[in-house]
């Protein structure tokens, strides 16, 4: 006996929507491929807000229903694969230095360093200019530690 078919309506972006006929046995992947032939790489199907990321799922796995939406993003660009291995993230061609993770040491560095002169060369520092860097140092604390609670 053959499987009952569905269809499904994959909604894009700019509010354009395409039917697609599938089987409830048919997987993720095997969708991509067949709508979006030479783009699998690049299509994110989005199903009730959640990314269906495992290819290999079935359609009846996710419980989908006949005319369910699925939301597809198009990237203009294939995403790069995942670096495996010890040496793939000192390769600096997969690699871009992320400089978001520099900011935080970077600052706290320059706290450190205005400490160290301001304890070793105390009388260069005004009461103002102390009573700021200690204000600085106690919000940065607290920011720091708001951001990272989580």
């Amino acid at each position: 006996p053959t499987e009952p078919t569905m269809v499904l309506r994959l909604k894009f972006l700019n509010d354009t929507e395409r039917l697609a006929r599938v089987r409830p046995g048919d997987t993720v992947g095997a969708l991509k491929r067949a709508y979006f032939p030479g783009q699998e790489q690049q299509v994110r199907l989005i199903y009730q807000g959640q990314l269906l990321r495992d290819d290999a799922q079935s359609l009846a796995a996710l419980h989908l229903a006949h005319n369910s939406v699925l939301h597809c993003h198009i990237s203009p660009h294939s995403p790069a694969p995942a670096p495996t291995g010890p040496r793939a993230s000192a390769d600096p061609t997969h690699a871009a230095l992320d400089v978001g993770s520099l900011v935080l040491p970077l600052f706290v560095l320059m706290l450190a360093v205005l400490w160290y002169f301001q304890l070793q060369y105390r009388h260069v520092f005004t009461a103002t200019a102390t009573t700021f860097l200690a204000g600085l140092t106690l919000l940065f604390s607290f920011v720091a530690f708001t951001m990272y609670r989580r």
